[in-house]
């Protein structure tokens, strides 16, 4: 899949309860955190983020996936990939722009990037600047998904500019619809 080059990038922590959501700047340098979503629902949850990709004009969405050590999907990793696909059908349905507001490719591309220890990492971050432990609470899942970003961003900076998901469309798994 061709990827836009151009444009902010939102990543997603996904978890059971939260979602993290960071959001990169227009020329893919800097990883900001953005929000946290409560998951009271799966439905509410690919709503508000479909919602988040649309005002940040987001040209690619990027998922974190919980690839174990042994470099296997294990079941929380199937779980993050039933949400990815559901999630990404609904972002092909949007009609994005180009860079001039002119209809440009359609929908926003997803694609997945390795996790590991992303929430070890911001924890890390979080405590070295001093924060107190109920507010790393409240704002881990957001700092995580800035760590996902932040990675993401330094392997496609190192591939030329191309995609840099570790574990990218190839390893879709199974993309039936999750209940809850």
């Amino acid at each position: 899949m061709a990827e836009r080059m151009t444009g902010r990038i939102l990543a997603l922590d996904v978890g059971a309860k939260r979602i993290g959501v960071a959001v990169s700047d227009e020329l893919g340098l800097l990883a900001t955190p953005r929000t946290v979503i409560q998951r009271r629902s799966t439905e509410a949850a690919l709503d508000e983020i479909v919602r988040l990709a649309q005002i940040e004009e987001a040209s690619l969405v990027v998922v974190g996936l919980p690839v174990s050590f042994d470099g296997q999907l294990h079941g929380q990793a199937q779980t993050v990939q039933r949400f990815g696909g559901r999630l990404r059908r609904r972002l092909a349905a949007l009609d994005a722009l180009d860079a001039l507001g002119k209809p440009g490719v359609p929908g926003i591309p997803l694609v997945y990037a390795d996790e590991m220890l992303s929430t070890v990492r911001a924890e890390e971050r979080l405590r070295a600047v001093g924060m107190r432990p109920q507010r790393i609470r409240e704002r881990i899942d957001a700092e995580a998904a800035a760590v996902i970003l932040e990675e993401y961003l330094e392997r496609r900076r190192q591939a030329g500019g191309q995609a840099a998901d570790r574990a990218g469309d190839e390893n879709q798994g199974n993309e039936e619809d999750e209940t809850r």
